[in-house]
């Protein structure tokens, strides 16, 4: 049996098209190199953000390695910060891209998604809502996260995570009480993103998310035209899609003008042949700040597959870790019906979680090259 293609989830953008203002993060990087010395931090940020910056100092020869480059999204979100925050983000930036590479760990993930809800009202082609065993209320995996839950984990990671994103498996704006949840993690982390279909986008919603300024919402579309899109998103409409993202740039631009919010439509490189990539682009360019393809994950079959003889660890074990809506912990999203959970925020901390001992058993796992003992991992492509 021949080992199938990697997913390799580090590098899964395709492409991000925008304008990325290079040189002046660049300059501003430089200053921040050299006042290093009298910035007041703890010990471990300190080293952490000296590797940071001595990877910066250099053009990476192999950026499949573990040297800190700048992507172009990253490199705009740079832009939108204080020098201040500069440090706080470089630092967490680093531990996102670089740890799952080097199989480092600390008390917390790099990022942490919370799933406001599993239910979608899209049955989108490449999407794990096709799978009735999640969409089906019987078998325990469809609901919505409560307020009390979301403030308790958002509590427990301020100013541990500055990564977090508002989505998983379902649609965001169809949880009730989206509105607060929005306002009670305002101002909280430096790297909040939400993802949705924009279905539910109304002029409230809009308030909410410009009122909150997450770093980067995220339209998630695939085509830049009705019969294209109906294709790929089973259920959703593109004209309505395609006004509610209209409608809230008007919004932003007339209501919120110093918004520091990144927009972005990012597509699922599904179907070469059938999605035009340029045209694409250039039909989603008049309405937001990028747009992106993302390689497609065929997490099909997952559960079910014969062990695929994939043996590398998959780098999402030190690189994030989801929240269910119902409190569950768990380790990547290929993993949608939470075989693999290692615990329930409520009985235990996120930290406690992360640091915990059927994470611990998890990495090892994957380390010794025993992932196919597992499920789904032994029919998962993901490192």
């Amino acid at each position: 049996m021949s080992t199938p293609r990697l997913y390799r989830k580090g590098d899964s953008f395709q492409s991000v098209s925008g304008s990325f203002s290079t040189e002046a993060v660049f300059t501003r990087i430089d200053a921040l190199r050299a006042d290093l010395p009298n910035l007041v931090l703890t010990p471990e940020m300190s080293g952490v953000l000296a590797r940071a910056l001595a990877d910066l100092a250099v053009a990476p020869a192999d950026r499949t390695g573990t040297t800190f480059f700048l992507r172009p999204h990253t490199v705009e979100e740079l832009a939108r910060l204080t020098d201040d925050e500069l440090p706080r983000y470089l630092y967490h930036r680093f531990r996102y891209d670089v740890f799952p590479k080097t199989k480092e760990l600390d008390a917390y993930p790099p990022c942490l998604q919370i799933e406001p809800t599993s239910i979608c009202n899209f049955r989108c082609v490449f999407c794990f809502q096709t799978d009735p065993l999640l969409t089906q209320r019987k078998h325990g995996h469809a609901g919505q996260i409560s307020l009390d839950l979301f403030k308790q984990i958002v509590d427990q990671i301020e100013g541990h995570i500055e990564f977090v994103t508002m989505a998983s498996r379902g649609e965001p704006l169809m949880t009730k009480g989206i509105e607060e949840m929005l306002a009670y993690a305002s101002g909280k982390f430096l790297g909040l993103k939400m993802n949705t279909n924009a279905t539910f986008l109304d002029d409230k919603k809009a308030h909410a998310i410009l009122q909150a300024e997450p770093n980067t919402l995220v339209f998630s579309a695939d085509a830049a035209d009705a019969v294209t899109y109906a294709q790929l998103r089973v259920n959703g409409d593109f004209d309505r899609v395609m006004g509610n993202i209209r409608r809230f740039k008007e919004i932003k631009e007339r209501d919120y003008p110093n918004s520091r919010l990144i927009t972005r439509v990012s597509g699922v490189a599904f179907d070469r042949e059938l999605q035009d990539h340029q045209k694409i682009e250039e039909f989603w360019r008049e309405y937001v700040d990028q747009v992106a393809f993302v390689d497609y994950n065929p997490w099909e079959n997952a559960y079910d597959n014969e062990p695929n003889g994939i043996d590398e660890a998959c780098s999402d074990l030190w690189r994030r870790a989801f929240v269910w809506w119902d409190g569950k912990m768990n380790p990547c999203d290929v993993d949608y019906r939470s075989f693999l959970c290692p615990g329930t925020v409520g009985d235990e901390s996120v930290s406690e979680i992360w640091t915990g001992l059927g994470y611990t058993t998890l990495r090892e796992k994957h380390l010794e090259m025993q992932r196919q003992s597992l499920t789904p991992c032994r029919g998962c492509v993901s490192v």
